[in-house]
């Protein structure tokens, strides 16, 4: 069974930064995209952004410019640095990673409060 692994959520003020972790389990084996998406409470879950196996990404408006994601050293691995946060911004935030079959596979979620 796939797995997505993901860790780096908490409460931090508003301007702060945090860096959320994703790790996809081995047996997803290639992926075509991996990225993040975000719930708040009431809303509907919607994209942060995607990175592309060809290094393309796709970023919500809301987050251009404070948000960047990168791919870490082992293999489908990949972080989400976030800076100047603001309240909202809190959310629960999900990896989401889809397999070479272009099969879709979710984290359990982490949360990230931003206080103001």
């Amino acid at each position: 069974q796939v797995q997505l692994v993901e860790s780096g959520g908490g409460l931090v003020q508003a301007g702060g930064s945090l860096r959320l972790s994703c790790a996809a389990s081995e047996n997803i084996g290639s992926t075509k995209a991996m990225g993040w998406f975000r719930q708040a409470p009431g809303k509907q879950r919607e994209l942060v952004v995607m990175l592309g196996n060809d290094d393309s990404t796709n970023y919500a408006d809301s987050v251009k410019g404070r948000f960047t994601i990168s791919r870490g050293n082992a293999k489908n691995t990949v972080y989400l640095q976030m800076t100047s946060l603001k309240p909202e911004d809190t959310a629960v935030y999900y990896c989401n990673a889809w397999s070479a079959t272009w099969e879709s596979y979710w984290g359990q979620g982490t949360q990230v409060t931003v206080s103001s």
